[in-house]
């Protein structure tokens, strides 16, 4: 990560405008995207190659990686549920590919319409088309390991099965895992618990980040809890965007504002310019004037004397 101790990588551009109803036009994502860029974010998630008639929110998905491609320095990255989504996403030049495994196979099967092992089988898939391409074109391919925490349909996932399928995930060439609270259930001591659990079958260098969400209001101390067992990538959304259904009134993603806030003052280089940050939220409001945005830093500001590590 070179002169940065903790990438943040944007999320709300696919999983923030996936969980809201309204749709942002495509000149308003090029603008937030650009913003967040200018504003420091190195890697930003802008899209999901998703049949339109699912996800109407991200149908530009292919035009908005176009023009992100087009900023000097940012990680361009991509959900694909299946080997048909990754071979737009190869099309399009994503720098990364993200494939969502849930480890409860109830929610696999409603969410993808596939079992474990047909997942696998997709993950090899796009592995083999990978492959196929120049080295210095092949794209980041990560296993997601959605539900990680627990699931809303099965409840706790057992520990033997998460391990099994980091390991299946991997064996079927993925470069490397992620934990992701899909349901807002993790808590720091989880956190923890299941990185290393994950590490110890994959290894340290094949799992570095995490997808948490505030559905409970622990997000950020789970992102210590992370950091404390060596996690460097943490997912985020600018304003929080996308609220959680399971909680009325809370937000589902870490907010990024105030998570950067936070690594800032305990001294881990973002790379991210908070006040340039916070700015950008006028995209948001002008564009999705419906939406409620969350963060404590956009309204209280930061401290009097405040000196971010990243200055």
């Amino acid at each position: 990560m070179s002169n940065i101790d903790i990438l943040v990588s944007e999320v709300g551009p696919r999983d923030g405008l996936q969980s809201i109803k309204s749709i942002m036009p495509l000149e308003a994502k090029k603008a937030w995207i650009a913003a967040e860029a200018a504003a420091g974010v190195r890697e930003i998630e802008v899209g999901s190659f998703v049949p339109a008639k699912i996800l109407p929110q991200l149908a530009d998905t292919a035009e908005v990686v176009a023009f992100a491609r087009t900023i000097p320095g940012l990680q361009v990255a991509v959900l694909v549920p299946n080997a048909k989504g990754a071979e737009a996403a190869l099309k399009s030049g994503a720098h990364k590919l993200t494939l969502p495994l849930s480890v409860s196979e109830t929610h696999s099967l409603k969410n993808l319409r596939r079992t474990h092992d047909q997942v696998i089988e997709e993950a090899k898939a796009i592995v083999a088309m990978i492959r196929e391409l120049p080295e210095d074109q092949r794209p980041h391919f990560e296993g997601s390991l959605s539900t990680a925490f627990g699931c809303t349909l099965e409840g706790p996932i057992p520990d033997a099965q998460i391990a099994r399928l980091a390991g299946r995930l991997i064996e079927a060439g993925c470069d490397e895992v992620g934990l992701s609270d899909t349901t807002g259930y993790a808590d720091p001591r989880a956190v923890k618990h299941l990185t290393r659990l994950v590490r110890g079958v994959v290894g340290d260098d094949k799992l570095t980040g995490i997808h948490l969400h505030n559905t409970r209001g622990v997000g950020l101390a789970n992102v210590l809890a992370a950091l404390d067992v060596g996690l460097t990538t943490v997912d985020s959304s600018l304003g929080g965007l996308g609220g959680c259904p399971f909680a009325p009134g809370a937000s589902g993603n870490i907010v990024t504002e105030d998570l950067v806030f936070m690594l800032e003052a305990m001294g881990l280089k973002t790379g991210i310019d908070i006040e340039k940050l916070v700015a950008c939220r006028t995209i948001l409001k002008e564009a999705l004037p419906g939406e409620e945005l969350y963060g404590f830093i956009p309204d209280a500001g930061v401290p009097l004397g405040f000196k971010p590590a990243s200055a």
